[in-house]
């Protein structure tokens, strides 16, 4: 004879959905933890991250500062300027690909699609002809019919050594003025016969002093901005 509770027990299921959604979301899952792990390197590969931080660092050298700023402070100033050059291009990879993803209108394939051609438009109107030549001949595939149909593997590096280049080139116009201070103190120096004392020491606050009063950081911002079509 049963126990009473047991008498009036009623199976209890419960449902996990169709196996094949439930692949799908975990795909989604794992896709998702994979970008958002990934987020600091595509930061750096497909942003103007790359420029900016490059000739930030290269002014500080050119002023013969070792330290200040600090590297933090420099990250994130170029971080900033990065999210506003780039804010119209993130804000359209999220209203075309994240967001109807989100709102399950579209897959994730079709949501990586949209969600990264604002970048691939971004990165052809910065990238050089001759250096999406040389990826696109050594990856040995066949030329596309229009730059919009490029792969990523070949676009990203062409424009990441594009970004170097220009870089480098603003940060020697940068070096230049401060070259010439340098250059001006030891001479000064050797003429009055002080060739013991290290120039540096005597041309690091002329050269501070001259960065502030041209405005140094306000000239360097909005050159950066200026220099992707910003402003």
């Amino acid at each position: 004879m049963l126990p009473i509770w047991a008498a009036n027990a009623q199976e209890i299921t419960i449902g996990f959905g169709d196996d094949t959604t439930l692949t799908e979301r975990a795909v989604q899952l794992l896709a998702l933890l994979t970008v958002l792990s990934l987020a600091p390197s595509i930061l750096i590969m497909v942003t103007s991250f790359t420029r900016i931080v490059v000739v930030l660092s290269l002014l500080r050298s050119a002023i013969g500062l070792q330290t200040a700023p600090p590297n933090m402070v420099m990250i994130s100033l170029a971080m900033f300027l990065t999210a506003f050059i780039m804010a119209p291009t993130l804000q359209k990879a999220y209203n075309d690909g994240v967001q109807p993803l989100i709102d399950d209108d579209i897959e994730f394939n079709q949501a990586f699609e949209r969600a990264s051609d604002p970048f691939r438009q971004f990165m052809l109107s910065q990238v050089r002809e001759k250096d999406l030549a040389l990826f696109q001949e050594l990856s040995g595939r066949p030329a596309p019919d229009t730059p919009e149909e490029l792969e990523l593997s070949t676009l990203v590096p062409a424009f990441m050594i594009s970004e170097l280049k220009r870089a480098f080139e603003i940060g020697f116009l940068l070096y230049l003025p401060f070259l010439i201070i340098d250059l001006v103190i030891a001479s000064v120096l050797m003429s009055m016969g002080m060739m013991m004392l290290p120039p540096v020491v005597i041309s690091l606050p002329f050269k501070l002093i001259f960065f502030v009063l041209v405005d140094g950081w306000n000239l360097v911002a909005g050159s950066l901005v200026k220099s992707f079509g910003g402003g």
